[in-house]
């Protein structure tokens, strides 16, 4: 639980650094993602190489589970450029109904019980957060279209993480270790967002201009989320599995609130988004605790 409460603070601070790092210290994306998971890999690597067992490289399972994992970084670091941080972890936060959509959508598997109460209630209160002050025609959404495209994005990312969470319990039954699953994962998304970097010739000079405080931000940003999230939540999920892990998920939109606050200056300004938060902090709580006892 402590490894899932880590991998959750991680993952409620990616949206705050990637969009600080895109939009503040102004690193290309491509070439922030594939930086900053190269010297994850550097430091990763030397641990693991030595035991590394390439049986387990032939496991189909490990290399779809290397396309998702791409796919989802790809779109999550876009989604961050376009529209707040707070917005990306709402639509983060509906993975868990997108798993149990899924689930019963590819596998025949039962609907979990309240799944469509929850997305409703979960739906409304994202809409509420999303809203500009109250006027005379009532609550309205305050968005531009640079939102709603970093909305879109994060939906597809909420989706690559369903599937994400659908297939590391594979992983398991392949019997592939952890670590084999994160170095695979770190080399595909250094490889791939690396050789996209260099296709649509991004600016990689603009490390050579960055400031401490942005240097600071980058290297937390890689330590404690691209490492440190990663390597807690593939050890959390292999050992609670995925109902255990999701049950305190709701953690991150906190970790967000007030991460984008400190850093991006990005608040709640009125009651109604606060209420927001609030219905679907205790909504998304509240099912993932009743899908557990199931």
């Amino acid at each position: 639980m402590g490894a899932a409460m880590f991998a959750h603070t991680g993952w409620g601070a990616y949206p705050v650094f990637a969009r600080y790092l895109q939009t503040v210290s102004f690193i290309p994306s491509m070439a922030l993602l594939a930086l900053g998971n190269l010297i994850a890999l550097a430091i990763f690597a030397p641990f693991v190489l030595r035991r590394l067992d390439m049986r387990f490289l032939r496991e189909p399972a490990i290399w779809l589970f290397a396309l998702v994992v791409v796919l989802r970084a790809i779109t999550n670091i876009l989604a961050a450029r376009f529209t707040l941080a707070i917005y990306v972890q709402l639509i983060t936060l509906m993975t868990p109904l997108i798993v149990a959509l899924l689930s019963a959508g590819l596998f025949r598997e039962r609907l979990p019980p309240a799944t469509w109460p929850a997305l409703g209630l979960s739906l409304v209160g994202s809409m509420l957060m999303m809203s500009g002050d109250l006027g005379g025609q009532g609550v309205a959404l305050a968005l531009t279209a640079s939102d709603l495209l970093g909305l879109g994005l994060a939906l597809v990312s909420a989706f690559c993480l369903a599937f994400y969470m659908i297939l590391v319990p594979r992983t398991v039954k392949a019997s592939v270790p952890g670590e084999t699953v994160m170095l695979v994962q770190l080399a595909a998304l250094t490889l791939v967002t690396g050789a996209i970097s260099l296709l649509i010739g991004e600016d990689w000079s603009r490390y050579s201009q960055l400031a401490a405080s942005d240097w600071l931000a980058f290297l937390t940003f890689v330590g404690f989320v691209l490492l440190g999230a990663n390597l807690a939540q593939i050890t959390a999920l292999r050992h609670l599995g995925a109902p255990m892990v999701s049950s305190t998920m709701a953690w991150r939109l906190l970790a967000t609130l007030g991460l984008a606050a400190l850093l991006l200056g990005e608040y709640l300004t009125s009651l109604w988004q606060i209420l927001g938060a609030v219905i679907v902090f205790v909504t998304i709580t509240a099912y993932l605790q009743r899908q557990r006892r199931v």
